[in-house]
């Protein structure tokens, strides 16, 4: 018999509302932008719903997250609030960063979301620093570093692997291998053909899985953030996936084989996570819609409260920049 874990339904279940929340999400902020409401940066992560989804099932209110500019659907897999969240995005003052950051700098550290850093990579170190507080303080949490194909290739990686394996610090690696790092295929810029295999090389455990299999992604991410619990030390998990979009909203992809994009959408991973709800009868089809429409309606409320709040005063300008107010 396997020692594997096994997705039970109600699992299953909570993975698909979290996948449900970043997709119908992402197409309501894509709606706003083509109506010109929003006006800003916006990476959507459509096509990447499972990883982070089936991850956080794993997490706790103690553990925290890092990710870069493409994480908006880590921050709300991992619990960010849809309200500070859209004030955000619409540049408002009751955003989470008071306007200031939008997509590309979401931060709720209540909710164990740290930080979306517009510097690629730079997560890993981040988590890494988290991971080193967190044994400190001896309670179980983990960090995780969220990032794609592209950042595994800056400093930044190796010496964050290296120093959470040196240390047996408790911090998930999770590379969101979506194949293209901004406009450079995979197989152009890294030499390696599996990611996970340069773990190897710290001591360190590692895996690639299909990050838009629900099973594959449950098994690894449970089974790294058991092993960082108990004292095991980090894990790279390299997690294979494809985005729908371009790098970000407003580029056409046209680097990216049109056939590539069309096989990605026939296999969607939310449209599959769907019918395996209801094959395994986590949840009937009558239920799932209830869901959809009360995520739908949460949403909607999110953006209703973002565009009739105020706008931040010129004096915010200077707040949260030096550490003593200028005059």
């Amino acid at each position: 018999m396997s020692n594997l874990p096994i997705l039970d339904a109600g699992t299953l279940l909570e993975i698909y509302k979290k996948a449900a929340l970043i997709r119908y999400n992402d197409m309501r902020v894509i709606k706003a932008m083509k109506a010109g409401l929003l006006m800003t940066p916006y990476y959507s992560p459509a096509g990447q719903e499972i990883i982070p989804s089936a991850l956080s099932v794993n997490l706790n209110d103690g553990d925290t997250i890092c990710t870069i500019y493409r994480g908006t659907h880590d921050m709300l897999a991992k619990g960010f609030p849809l309200g500070p969240l859209w004030a955000e995005l619409a540049g408002r003052i009751t955003g989470s960063c008071k306007g200031k950051g939008g997509t590309m700098h979401l931060t709720h550290p209540e909710s164990g979301c740290m930080v979306t850093t517009g510097v690629v990579g730079s997560s890993m170190p981040i988590a890494t620093g988290l991971g080193w507080s967190a044994k400190l303080e001896g309670k179980g949490h983990v960090a995780v570093a969220n990032f794609g194909d592209g950042a595994a290739n800056i400093g930044a990686f190796h010496e964050s692997l290296n120093l959470a394996s040196l240390w047996k610090l408790p911090v998930i690696f999770i590379c969101q291998n979506n194949r293209y790092a901004e406009h450079t295929s995979f197989a152009n810029s890294t030499a390696v053909d599996q990611l996970s295999k340069r773990a190897a090389g710290y001591g360190m455990a590692g895996v690639t899985v299909n990050g838009n299999d629900v099973d594959e992604m449950y098994r690894a991410a449970k089974i790294a953030v058991d092993r960082a619990r108990v004292g095991e030390g980090p894990t790279l998990i390299e997690a294979l996936t494809f985005r729908f979009n371009g790098h970000l909203i407003g580029d056409a992809a046209g680097y990216i084989p049109k056939e590539e994009i069309a096989t990605a959408k026939q296999n969607d991973p939310f449209v599959t996570l769907r019918k395996r709800v209801l094959t395994d009868e986590a949840a009937s089809e009558e239920a799932l819609d209830a869901i959809d429409a009360d995520i739908k309606a949460r949403i909607e409320e999110a953006v209703k409260a973002a565009f009739e709040a105020e706008w931040p005063d010129v004096s915010e300008l200077k707040r949260d920049v030096f550490a003593h107010e200028l005059a």
